[in-house]
């Protein structure tokens, strides 16, 4: 059994391993590990799932017992729990956030003293001793959550102010903070570097985090940018790791026009690496085509935020991200959706131009198809999905590109399609994915 996927630990909240004597065991693990050096302090802070508070209390008790010390910080944003590791030199860190999953789930990422997500073998370690018997068999209660300390979330609005480059006085910005960790510290970090702010969906109730809103639903956010005449939006997921924005006409911009915004504007400064910019599989290859015509490398990471980091890390590049609006800069350890914010709202405000002229960034037509599986089933195993796939390689001819992969977060099968046109890349996509309902219904595997 694999616990951990792309973006740390994450299932059900309440089921295993999200159950309380696993969390309490998981927090233990971590703060066996926090005694026997000088950083003994975990940083905690999550979103705002009804299943936060008690994880996380949870969370606290097993450090405690472990022999660690816990700095609660509420309500905090994942990037922002990478931060405060750094401003208090603690040992590690957790975040308590399924990101952009519905609000039943709920999820644990843990981060080292430098602010950056565990290594795949420290992982690897806690998920053998949650597997062990012992390990899920022990007599617990319920602990009381820690008492939150504010001044946390103050210190992590502070590491923001001190990484944007200019005052943003008359730009007017919406943001969708998606119900998520957000909903207070996207538009207080706005606001102190001087921006006018209106914000929406940002009255959670422990059960709407991303409820056709936020990152994954930017189109009402979009809508409302044009409609009350805003400079630009931004709509975040439920951890605020992700950002997708606006222009002022209502354009929805997503990782990937993000990244040419960014890459252009260093490229005129003078201060783009050779390394360049790392993309994933399934960054569009229009980005790719464009940074090649201004001289920018381009390379392509598996999806997931550590590979991007890992890639970047071996070639030198600035800059990284994913079409679905995670974004790593040098600022920051981990990405931050609001950090993002700031620094696109920066590039915006010293261009004089409207963030449209901006993101002209001219993308291939592509397709994604998101089909909710119970199991992930070999794809070589899936016959109709195979000979979908021959047969739609065959008829792009090299034209384009056709993708298929599991989420590493959600019970899904991504099938994504990309040409030289639309309709065409929409009637293959569309086949792909009734090719795969066929083979996974046969088999009685499809989801409900």
């Amino acid at each position: 059994m694999k616990l951990f996927g792309t973006d740390g630990l994450r299932g059900r909240a309440g089921l295993f391993p999200l159950d309380a004597l696993s969390v309490r065991r998981i927090g233990y693990e971590l703060g066996r590990r926090l005694a026997g050096g000088q950083r003994r302090k975990a940083v905690i802070g999550g979103d705002t799932r009804e299943s936060t508070r008690a994880i996380t209390a949870g969370l606290a008790a097993g450090i405690v017992e472990g022999g660690g010390e816990v700095a609660a910080a509420g309500v905090l944003t994942t990037p922002g729990v990478a931060e405060v590791v750094l401003e208090l030199s603690a040992g590690a860190g957790i975040s308590v956030s399924a990101s952009h999953n519905p609000w039943e789930d709920n999820g644990i990422k843990i981060f080292g003293a430098d602010g950056r997500k565990w290594p795949d073998a420290d992982e690897d370690a806690l998920e053998k001793t949650l597997l062990r018997p012992d390990g899920r068999a022990q007599e617990t209660f319920a602990p009381e959550a820690p008492e939150t300390d504010p001044r946390l979330a103050r210190l992590y609005l502070d590491r923001l102010a001190r990484s944007v480059p200019v005052r943003l006085d008359g730009l007017r910005v919406l943001v969708d903070a998606g119900n998520g960790a957000a909903y207070r510290l996207g538009p207080d970090a706005l606001r102190r570097a001087g921006a006018d702010v209106s914000a929406i969906c940002d009255a959670p109730d422990g059960r709407n985090i991303n409820e056709k809103c936020g990152a994954l639903h930017p189109e009402g956010m979009a809508a409302a940018v044009r409609d009350r005449g805003m400079s630009l939006g931004v709509a975040y997921d439920g951890d605020a790791d992700r950002s997708i924005f606006a222009d002022e006409k209502g354009r929805i911009l997503d990782g990937d026009d993000v990244l040419w915004v960014i890459a252009k504007d260093w490229k005129r400064k003078g201060i783009l690496a050779a390394g360049g910019v790392v993309g994933t599989v399934m960054s569009n290859f229009g980005l790719e085509a464009a940074l090649a015509g201004e001289g920018i490398p381009f390379r392509r990471s598996a999806v997931g935020d550590r590979n991007v980091a890992r890639l970047m890390e071996e070639t030198g590049a600035p800059i990284g991200g994913e079409t679905s609006g995670h974004v790593l800069l040098p600022f920051s350890p981990a990405g931050d959706g609001i950090l993002t914010t700031l620094l696109v709202a920066s590039i915006v405000v010293e261009s004089g131009r409207p963030i449209s002229q901006l993101a002209n960034l001219e993308k291939t037509p592509q397709a994604l198809r998101n089909v909710r599986v119970a199991r992930r089933m070999p794809l070589e195993d899936a016959e109709t999905v195979q000979r979908e796939w021959k047969r739609a390689l065959a008829r792009l001819d090299h034209r384009g590109r056709v993708f298929l992969r599991y989420s590493g977060t959600e019970p899904l099968l991504r099938v994504l399609v990309e040409g030289p046109d639309a309709a065409e890349v929409s009637e293959i996509a569309d086949a792909l994915e009734s090719a795969v309902h066929a083979d996974f219904d046969r088999l009685g595997e499809a989801a409900s």
